[in-house]
This record gives structure tokens, C-alpha cells and sequence, in this order.
């Protein structure tokens, strides 16, 4: 256990240095792969019957979505970030109803969306 929060506090302690050397767009790709990881737990809290643990991993999830949607310029952004925020709200309900309904199969609607706002935004950074 005492071996679990030393490589805990390892791995916060360089996700901490990534974060400070990262762009914008990189920090969203950061944001979305923990939301992804979050995602993988749930689902094995989920399996497991860890309703409690299900539950924090779910708002974990939650908070990052609304982070992301929080930073979206809706003035300037047009009709990308619409898009994005309207995306950022399905994905929110998803999760409520996977939480509720303990259905596996919300995360995977997820995971998709995610994963695919996630390949636009690696592209993104490779033409910035």
C-alpha cells in the first residue's frame, strides 16, 4: 500500500511537468486521455460491483468534461465550438445514465466521442 502512494505521487508529480510544458491544445489531449483512463476504471468499478468508487470515477469524469466545455470560446469559436459544447453535454448526460443505469455500453457512446474529438485535436496540433 505504502509502495501504491509513492508511485501515486511519482506519476502526479510528472503529469504536473508535462501540464507546465504543454501548449493549449496539448492540455486538452492531456484532459481527454484522463478522461479516457477515468472511463477504463468505471468501467472495471462497474464489473466489480464498486458502486462507490464507480461513483467518484464518474464525476471525476464530469469534471473534465466540464473543464473542457468551460474553456470553449463561444463567441469567437463559431460553429466548432458549439459542436464541441453540444458534444461535451451528450457525453455529460451518457455518464449520468451510465452511472444510473449501470450500463456499460453509455461509457463506450463515451469513449467514442471522446476518442474521435481527441484524433481532431492531435491533427490540430500537428498543422498549428
Amino acid at each position: 500500500m505504502l509502495m501504491d502512494s509513492g508511485y501515486d505521487s511519482y506519476q502526479q508529480v510528472d503529469l504536473n511537468a508535462q501540464a507546465a510544458a504543454a501548449s493549449p491544445h496539448q492540455l486538452v489531449v492531456m484532459l481527454i486521455d484522463g478522461l479516457l483512463d477515468e472511463i477504463e476504471r468505471v468501467r472495471g468499478h462497474l464489473s466489480e460491483g464498486r458502486l462507490a468508487a464507480k461513483g467518484t470515477g464518474i464525476n471525476k469524469c464530469m469534471n473534465i468534461l466540464i473543464g473542457l466545455d468551460s474553456a470553449l470560446d463561444m463567441k469567437t469559436g463559431g460553429e466548432l465550438a458549439e459542436n464541441l459544447h453540444q458534444l461535451y453535454d451528450y457525453c455529460q448526460v451518457e455518464l449520468y445514465q451510465a452511472s444510473v443505469q449501470k450500463d456499460v455500453e453509455r461509457l463506450s457512446n463515451v469513449e467514442t466521442v471522446m476518442a474521435n474529438i481527441r484524433e481532431g485535436w492531435i491533427n490540430f496540433g500537428q498543422y498549428a
